[in-house]
């Protein structure tokens, strides 16, 4: 008696098995990776989340000291009103964007805003403290200095929660750009996260916020 191989039987199996239960079980399979998939992306999503939230706290101190900052400049720079209001426009405007971005880092463009409005407002305080450096008393005044050693302490503070907030992003778009959750990430609503960075020379000058 001849004795069936297991390649054999396991063909035999398969052929008995109806295709809609083939089909079934197909589609088991994929959900069942799509929820994998679905879970993943949730949680790097979260991190990303999260890691924006400690950028949000050093930005909040960081508005909050610039209009003490100006007050302070104004008994000196009597005639740079323009300088000063310049600041003050371009951080209420970050400040709006800010809060925008806080209520949902995920979308990109709410992102892109807030850095538009971060470069504003690097380049406007770059300009004022050009400004500073021509009014000795004002660079000498110590309550000028404490609030420049704070702003610079706080843009020192958002420079490494920006890197942390960098580092979840850049895991959580390579995961929904890799194989093959990038056949499903856009179906199930992940899109690209826009990584928090600075964009030119004027913005990287701007964290050396020395008066």
């Amino acid at each position: 008696m001849l004795s069936t191989s297991p390649l054999a039987t396991l063909k035999s199996f398969l052929v008995a098995i109806p295709p809609s239960v083939i089909a079934l079980g197909v589609a088991a399979i994929v959900v069942l990776y799509g929820v994998v998939i679905y879970n993943r992306l949730v949680g790097l999503r979260n991190q990303f989340k999260n890691a924006y939230a400690q950028i949000d706290v050093q930005l909040k101190r960081r508005y909050d000291l610039i209009p003490n900052l100006v007050e302070t400049a104004k008994a000196y720079l009597k005639h740079e009103r323009e300088t000063l209001e310049s600041v003050i426009k371009a951080r209420n405007a970050a400040v709006i964007a800010a809060q925008a971005t806080a209520s949902n880092p995920a979308d990109a463009s709410v992102v892109r805003n807030l850095l538009n409005a971060e470069s504003n407002l690097a380049g406007a305080l770059s300009r004022m403290r050009v400004t500073v450096e021509s009014y000795p008393d004002l660079k000498a005044s110590q309550n000028m200095t404490q609030l420049s050693e704070e702003l610079t302490s706080t843009e020192n503070k958002v420079s490494f929660a920006r890197q942390a907030y960098n580092d979840s992003v850049q895991s959580y778009n390579t995961a929904r750009e890799t194989f093959p959750a990038v056949l499903l990430s856009g179906i199930l609503g992940f899109r690209p996260a826009e990584l928090f960075q600075v964009t030119n020379a004027v913005e990287k000058e701007a964290v050396k916020v020395q008066f």
